[in-house]
Parts: C-alpha cells; structure tokens; sequence
C-alpha cells in the first residue's frame, strides 16, 4: 500500500466507487484482495463487520461520483485524529492481530499434542493386548500390530518430512512405553536411511515386538542391572531366544524375526546371541540396536541413572559408536540433531528452554519452548530456532540445574516419549523471539 496516496475515511462514510485498501491481513476478510474498488453496499456492509472503525481510501483511483458525495471536502470526513491518537489507534489493531494469531497458534500445536499423544496411547495399548494374548492367539496379534505398523510406515512414506515429537510422561510404565518409542523412532531412521516400504515394515514390527519374549522370564530379570550375577544376566539374555519362539509362532515375516534376533547384536561382535559382527546383521538388526540401545540409556530401569537425551547421544557417539554401524549412526545423529528432543538447554541469550522437535532436515535447528515468565506457560509458543537465527543453543543442561521457577515452567520429563508428526511448514509465519 502507497500512504502517501491514500486518506483516512470513517467506515460510516463509505461510498460505492471509493477505492479503499483494508489495514488488516488477509485471513482476517473475505475479499479476495485487500484493496480494490467498493462496487456494491454489501461490500461496504462487509467492511463495517470487519469490525474497523476506519479503513483507506485513494482518491486518485476512485470514481469522480464517490468523490462528489464528499461536497469536495473528503479530508474532512476522515477522523481528525492527532498523530499520537493514530498511532495508539494501529498498536491496538497489531495488538489484537497478535493476540488472535497467538491464540490460532496455540490452539494448533495443542490439537497436534494431543493427537500424537492419543496415538501412542493407543499403541501402547495393543502392546499390553499382545503381551496378554500372544501365547494364545498369535497370529490374531500378529495381524493387529502388522495393521498398526503398516499404517505407520504408509503415513511417513506417502505424507512428506516428519519431526519427531516429545509427548508427555502420561505414556505409562517402561515395559509397554520402550516398544512404541524404539518403534518410532526406527521408523522414523528407517525413512531417513531410505528403506523401502516393505523394509520399514520388517523394520516396525521388529521394533514393536522385539522385547515381547520378555513374558517368559521372571519379573526380576526383565530389565539388566549393573548389579547382576552371571546367573541373572543369562536368564536376562533368554528373553531374546524367547521371543524368537514367539515371533516364529505370529508367523512373523523372515526380516522382522531377523530382526528382533538381533535387538542387542553389536557390529563389533560383543553383543549377543550370536555375538555376529557387522554385515552378518541385517540392516533392520543394525538400526533396531542402536535405537534400542539410545532409548534404554534415557529410560532406564531406574530414572535415576538416566542420561538426558543430548548426553545419550553424546556417549554413544564418542564411546561406543565402533559397536553401532557406522551409516545408522550417522543418518541417527542428522536425525536426532544435537539436542534431540527432551533436551533441556540454555540459549545464546541466557534463557532456558526445552527441545520439542526436530525436523530431520533441519537437524541443527530444533524446535524449543522457551522459559518467559511473562507468558502463561498454558500459552507457550513453539519456537523454531530456524526462524530465530539470532538465537541458538550455547549448551545442554541437566534438568536439576535448571532454576525452579523453570523447571516448573519447562517440566523436563523422567521418561522421554517419541511419537512423529507433519514437519511444519518452513515458510510458515513464527511468533516473535
């Protein structure tokens, strides 16, 4: 809009023929441009119910008729407002603009929330189902957790980018928590390895059904201790063997029972059964360790002993990638970036803030709530640091070192919960920084 050319005028004086330009932005009217000539009195009442008390009009491109109407004096029908009224008039509408794109904005991350979450939700259920049924109906469970993965598998390779998401801790316990975060996020490195669909559905049944052998040994032995004797690590180490028999039982394909056989082989031969190195493995196998190794170091057995999610990649990444394949580890790394999410971190400008998604393609940039005491945390806006490039992460944190009133704010989770959602938009609008 050219200012310099147009004149205030009240909307009670409006006139056909006026050609007016409306100060508000495009979502906020029906007209298919925010600037054109008023051509009928349903126009103009459509204008007034925009709610504005005054709108712009151009002299020079309006009809000599609207003009006349004025009596010649068409500056005087427009509000005389000092310089100061005017401009506390537009911070107002900016204002109210803001608010209700604030409130758009929230009300769409919540709504994605609470979907992602609904849906793990209901795939931790059917893991319960499976673990209750799978020695008496094994190929009815196998056929529920085969239509639930292929249903992932089909969205993430038919729908564009995916972000991984941080959800809530309200999942549930560890035993039926790990298989739906371990299938996720395999998914997840699966398509950023560019495994077929046929591959990702091996890959996501393996994932889902790789612990469920874990019914057939005693409680006390499901989850490894550092403080195990000899005894109680190979009862642990049976598990694996067990779910074999289960797999073959659900008449699982032959990738997926690969698979599950290989959850804890390592390529450097010091994992077990089989203790068979590198390309001895499957490529499912290879990422099915990892993940489930990088989920176990965040989600032990003891939330004590957990690592946040950036020093678990950090450990696995200095001290034990010569166990991991090297191509996994890599595209695991570009995927997961830096800080994945659950990573509590300080910014550049001292604030802290909580890592909620990364998209694999912008992997150093992640999504984060930042702590602003001065917004209702209810009301927290996602910020994408890829739209900030200002701001940037200068270190991870330990959730207890954060100041209570932002830990109260941010609520770093004890167990950390993956589920995928839509990428957002790179040319989308982003709230301020």
């Amino acid at each position: 809009m050219n200012t310099e050319e147009s004149v205030w005028v009240d909307t009670k004086l409006l006139r056909v023929g006026l050609y007016v330009e409306l100060d508000v932005g495009w979502m906020s009217h029906p007209f298919p441009t925010g600037s054109f000539k008023i051509s009928s009195q349903k126009q103009i009442d459509t204008i007034r119910e925009l709610g504005q008390v005054r709108v712009r009009y151009v002299p020079s491109k309006s009809d000599p008729e609207a003009l006349a109407s004025f009596n010649g004096t068409p500056t005087v029908a427009a509000a005389a407002l000092s310089a100061a009224t005017e401009e506390r008039l537009q911070a107002a509408l900016r204002d109210k603009e803001q608010r209700r794109l604030r409130a758009l904005a929230v009300s769409a991350q919540e709504r994605s929330l609470v979907v992602c979450e609904r849906r793990f939700g209901e795939s931790v259920r059917l893991y319960r189902k499976a673990l209750d049924q799978v020695q008496t109906q094994p190929k009815v469970m196998a056929e529920q957790c085969h239509a639930m993965v292929n249903s992932y598998v089909t969205e993430l390779l038919e729908d564009g980018e995916a972000s991984i998401r941080l959800l809530s801790e309200a999942a549930g316990d560890k035993s039926s928590m790990h298989p739906v975060n371990v299938t996720i996020v395999c998914l997840l490195l699966g398509k950023a390895m560019g495994l077929p669909h046929s591959d990702m559905l091996d890959l996501g049944l393996a994932a889902f059904l790789h612990d469920i052998g874990k019914i057939k040994v005693p409680d006390r032995v499901r989850w490894v201790e550092e403080n195990f004797s000899s005894v109680e690590y190979r009862m642990y180490q049976e598990h694996v063997a067990q779910g074999a028999l289960l797999a073959k039982a659900m008449e699982l394909s032959p990738g997926a029972q690969n698979a599950m056989v290989q959850h804890h082989e390592l390529v450097d031969g010091s994992g077990f059964p089989a203790r068979i190195k590198g390309d001895a493995m499957s490529v499912a196998g290879r990422i099915l360790a990892l993940v489930n190794r990088y989920d176990n170091l965040c989600n032990p057995s003891r939330p004590g002993a957990a690592l946040t999610p950036h020093e678990a990649l950090s450990l696995i990444f200095a001290q034990l990638k010569t166990r991991f394949d090297a191509a996994a580890l890599s595209a695991f790394i570009r995927m997961m970036g830096v800080y994945p999410p659950g990573s509590v971190v300080q910014l550049i400008d001292d604030r802290y803030a909580i890592v909620v998604s990364v998209n694999s393609a912008r992997p150093l940039k992640p999504r984060v709530i930042v702590h602003d005491p001065s917004v209702p945390k209810q009301e927290a806006l996602i910020l994408d640091l890829e739209h900030a490039p200002h701001l940037g992460i200068r270190r991870s944190l330990k959730p207890s070192a954060l100041p209570a009133s932002a830990q109260d704010y941010l609520a770093p989770r004890q167990r950390i919960c993956y589920f995928f959602e839509q990428a957002t938009d790179p040319e989308s609008p982003e709230p301020a920084a």
